[in-house]
């Protein structure tokens, strides 16, 4: 069940509950599962039933994947229930924190556009884009947003177009442009009536549809499955069969960077790379019914993991280390 299902649609609190009870069950994947449930809550208008299951994963004993995004979106649920200056005080650390994930930057951007903080959320936005892209000569996936939302700010604000903007224009594929979908003045026609003007509309209305299905259809990347050395000497080891599929590990780390690249020269957007272990994948086989000695399990395992928010967004952000654990910086590692 998705946290953007309608609530007319789904017991929100009951989806919640669930999730909270098969974090138990899984804590390696407690954290998504978790910021599920929160989102669920917040759906539900529970908001600070969704603040205590963020305070909840802040005060976690274990080290968060992502503890930008978890603050992010505890922010925002505040400034929606009145705890404004603590929603800002959040915004403003998350701000000096300069987070190589640009989903907190989206977020609390978001926030404050959402607030009538027009001026705030340019700021935040552009500060965002220009930490993550400056010299990036393919803007990954994950960082549309920053650009759209941007984009959509400045045009609120009636300013002239600058590179970001046009960055913006040629990364969008819809038929109708950005500037059009994100003209300040499209409500007023809504209560128009010439019906030229509405069919326009309608237009507009069904493309920006048609992108958030786009958006919805891949919730989480197509990810392409990466072991570390010690695990998968464990897993051909184990499972003498795949050594045809690994001959080496340095192959497969070759493998994974070729296999990503032809990925992204085709078209295909929102990668990421997934981290396995012998004894996740051995369970996963197990609930399958399979042997994991099988190919054929790899990749469904893969998406597995995917799914369940395993997933590190390929190409790594400029500076960032290398996917293969090295160390070293993605540009002086694969990424060179």
């Amino acid at each position: 069940m998705r946290p953007d299902t309608p609530a007319e649609n789904v017991d929100h609190p009951a989806e919640a509950a669930r999730l909270e009870r098969t974090a138990a069950l899984y804590p390696e994947d407690a954290e998504a599962l978790l910021l599920q449930a929160a989102a669920h809550l917040e759906l539900a208008g529970d908001r600070p039933a969704a603040t205590a299951l963020y305070d909840r994963l802040l005060s976690s004993a274990d080290s968060l994947e992502t503890p930008h995004l978890v603050r992010a979106l505890k922010a925002s649920n505040l400034w929606e229930y009145g705890h404004e200056a603590e929603a800002r005080a959040i915004i403003d650390g998350i701000r000096a924190a300069s987070p190589r994930d640009p989903a907190p930057w989206v977020i609390v951007a978001e926030s404050l556009e959402s607030h009538d903080e027009l001026e705030a959320a340019q700021e935040t936005f552009t500060e965002g884009v220009t930490l993550l892209l400056t010299d990036v000569p393919e803007p990954p996936y994950s960082t549309h947003p920053l650009l759209y939302g941007r984009h959509r700010v400045r045009r609120m604000l009636g300013v002239s177009h600058d590179e970001w903007d046009t960055l913006a224009d040629t990364l969008h594929s819809s038929s109708v442009s950005l500037d059009e979908l994100h003209d300040p003045k499209r409500v007023w026609s809504l209560g128009s009536d010439n019906p030229a003007e509405l069919e326009a509309e309608i237009s507009r209305l069904r493309a920006e549809l048609g992108a958030y299905r786009e958006a919805l259809s891949r919730p989480f990347p197509v990810a392409v499955l990466h072991w570390p050395e010690g695990e998968l000497a464990e897993l051909v080891g184990a499972y003498a069969s795949l050594a045809v599929e690994y001959p080496s590990h340095e192959e497969h780390l070759a493998t994974i960077e070729g296999s990503l690249r032809e990925l992204a020269a085709s078209g295909t957007p929102n990668l990421g790379i997934v981290t396995g272990t012998v004894p996740s994948y051995e369970a996963f086989a197990a609930s399958e019914g399979a042997s994991p000695g099988d190919v054929d399990l790899l990749p469904q395992y893969a998406t597995t993991l995917a799914a369940r928010g395993r997933a590190v967004v390929w190409p790594p952000q400029r500076g960032a280390s290398c996917w293969c654990g090295s160390g070293r910086a993605y540009g002086e590692c694969h990424g060179g």
